[in-house]
């Protein structure tokens, strides 16, 4: 067995490591590891169990790293401290799976960044989403999401591509409840209004589901949460009186091993699965 690269603490206490460490930017990381450990590409991949072209190709960002088994390797490999792990939203070495009085998840930051705004993180929100192998989408109507040919997440499920490899879950605010009249008035929208952008998303993702594994689902509750769930990543906004879903900050939430929100927030879109209509 390789043994793990040893940085100093000092080297670990950088403001500049913790910020890459918080984005997990796996490039600065490496290259910081160089910096000051005078360690080559191939020793970093040798502790880190990857090649030395994987470890270029990281480092030059022609790659980046996003599967929770591989920072927990890299997190091994290159010896990290326990504060170190947490920043890169990773259990303690000593602790991972027994707990204890050392177990804060305050320490466990899955929350790796923050937009204003849905608009600000669009982008990689559609890079993401059109990358994934599951899209859950939490929404009221979800026209600005994935009803329309020009909505944000649209052209993931394309009649070129048919959607191929993607299954798609979608859960839309029950145009017949007696809530959406309570959240057309919190948006000054008519309940008439509000439930047809409901059936026109319907209708319009119906038109590819024979093509695509497209499911949607209707509920019947007051919608709290937005959620963009892309496989081990959640953006997640709210609803309010006044504001819609999109006009919320952005959160965009990584699955790690030991936090809560994540988990919590995809046991909660399966439990209103679980008691929803599907339409489609």
């Amino acid at each position: 067995m390789v043994p793990s690269i040893e940085l100093s603490d000092r080297a670990w206490e950088r403001a500049d490591i913790r910020q890459a460490l918080r984005a997990r930017d796996i490039a600065a990381v490496f290259r910081h590891v160089q910096q000051y450990g005078g360690v080559s590409q191939a020793r970093i991949a040798a502790a880190v169990d990857m090649t030395q072209s994987r470890v270029n190709e990281i480092i030059n960002r022609r790659r980046e790293v996003s599967r929770l088994d591989v920072y927990e390797r890299i997190a091994d490999g290159l010896g990290m401290p326990d504060d170190a792990r947490h920043l890169l939203g990773l259990a303690a070495g000593r602790e991972k799976h027994s707990g204890g009085a050392a177990f804060d998840l305050a320490a466990f930051p899955e929350v790796v960044r923050v937009y204003s705004a849905q608009a600000a993180a669009r982008d990689e929100i559609r890079q993401q989403a059109c990358a994934a192998t599951e899209l859950d989408i939490l929404a009221v109507r979800g026209l600005g999401l994935i009803g329309l040919n020009d909505s944000l997440l649209r052209t993931c499920l394309s009649r070129e591509q048919g959607g191929k490899g993607l299954r798609l879950r979608v859960l839309l605010l029950d145009p017949d409840s007696a809530v959406l009249a309570r959240r057309a008035a919190e948006i000054g929208e008519s309940a008439e209004s509000l439930a047809g952008g409901v059936r026109l998303a319907e209708a319009r993702l119906r038109e590819i589901a024979d093509s695509a594994d497209v499911r949607v689902y209707r509920y019947g509750m007051l919608p709290t949460w937005r959620i963009i769930r892309t496989d081990d990543t959640m953006f997640v906004g709210a609803f309010d009186a006044g504001w819609e879903g999109h006009e919320s900050a952005t959160y965009k939430v990584m699955e790690t091993a030991s936090g809560p929100l994540f988990r919590g927030f995809r046991r909660m879109f399966e439990a209103i699965i679980e008691t929803a209509d599907r339409t489609v």
